[in-house]
């Protein structure tokens, strides 16, 4: 069935059977997994697609102990604040510092650090246009009991240029795109610890960009995440420009899907919420979920050319008389050696845990 998640109507379970066994497990070092049962059919699309072990940010803290049950050792958590708290000054200020703690002894070993651009609007509705960005006092206390604890940050910096061309386009209120990073510079400098830049670092179509900021910067890592952006970002680069930037960058980046599950998406009722609308049923979840990964897969892995299967509207929102959002990009594979994507896929996600735990074990004994 043609859905959004699958424009070409393709059976993604015999996808991953004629895709086959990546050359190594994957870890999926960045995605958002919420929902027990939703979580029952993540856990088979995993299966199918060779994805060992997920990294995720789980909204409901209260859900960490059953998708323990669900996934066992498969699955390590990222501490992220209670969005659905309705202090928002306090979700993301002191609030955040106490729900690090709580997720640490959880066992999370990873802090997220979300400061995209609208988040000026999110904290200009509590009084704070500054709640959300890095340099916050409140931010920086919470980054303090993050590196105090010996954990590693993940931050969302940027978002895509299509967003800055219209969204954003009041760059008195957003600033610019560069802006953005200069916060980010100062708090890799001052806190040296490990840093994973998702997205991409939130600017995969500026590779040249992304090299200085990992030069400058030997403390940062970046994660592939945000299916849809890097598909369509990643394929309009000439393939060997991608392969030497891997080359270059061969222990510093991270597989990564921003897969986002959630129990909504398998009932057909009517939702507020964009997430939530993705699916309405255990076919259609499964059809979501998988997308992620045969998008990932071939762009990584093949040399193939031709419509992404997932519908992205940012093509419309940039260019509305040529596209619909049901559109899709070019998915053009930049089929990275077997060497690459053994480090991409899995040790580089290893050793950067690894790192993380005897840090974190070591600020514990302090």
């Amino acid at each position: 069935m043609i859905t959004d998640s699958n424009l070409l109507d393709l059976d993604y379970r015999s996808e991953a059977k004629r895709i086959g066994s990546p050359v190594v497990p994957i870890i999926d070092a960045h995605a958002h997994v919420g929902g027990l049962r939703a979580a029952v059919i993540l856990r088979d699309v995993m299966d199918q697609y060779g994805v060992s072990e997920i990294w995720s940010m789980t909204s409901v803290i209260e859900q960490v102990d059953g998708l323990r049950e669900i996934f066992g050792p498969r699955i390590r958590f990222i501490a992220i604040p209670n969005w659905r708290d309705k202090d928002a000054r306090n979700a993301h200020g002191a609030g955040y510092a106490r729900r690090i703690e709580e997720f640490h002894a959880r066992g999370a070993r990873i802090a997220k650090f979300w400061t995209a651009p609208r988040g000026v609007d999110m904290g200009a509705e509590v009084g704070d246009p500054t709640l959300m960005r890095l340099e916050n006092p409140s931010r920086i206390a919470a980054m303090q009991t993050a590196y105090d604890l010996g954990m590693t940050f993940m931050v969302h910096v940027a978002d895509p240029d299509t967003w800055f061309a219209t969204r954003y386009a009041d760059h008195e209120r957003y600033g610019t795109k560069a802006s953005q990073y200069e916060p980010l510079e100062r708090m890799l400098d001052r806190f040296p610890t490990r840093w994973i830049a998702a997205h991409m670092g939130g600017w995969p179509e500026d590779l040249e960009f992304l090299s200085g900021l990992l030069e400058r910067h030997p403390n940062l890592s970046l994660d592939t995440s945000a299916s849809k952006w890097i598909v369509r970002e990643i394929s309009r680069h000439p393939p060997e420009s991608v392969r030497t930037f891997f080359r270059r960058w061969r222990g510093r980046i991270l597989f990564g899907s921003d897969i986002v599950t959630s129990d909504e998406h398998l009932v057909d009722a009517p939702t507020t919420f964009e997430m939530d609308a993705k699916a309405n049923s255990a076919h259609s979840a499964f059809d979501l979920y998988a997308s992620r990964y045969w998008a990932l897969r071939t762009l990584w892995e093949s040399n193939w050319t031709g419509p992404s299967p997932i519908a992205d509207p940012d093509l419309a929102m940039v260019s509305p008389n040529e596209f619909t959002p049901r559109d899709s990009p070019t998915l053009r594979g930049v089929a990275l050696p077997a060497e690459i994507l053994r480090d991409f896929y899995s040790q580089n996600a290893c050793d950067l845990m690894r790192e993380t735990t005897e840090r974190s074990t070591s600020s514990n004994r302090l």
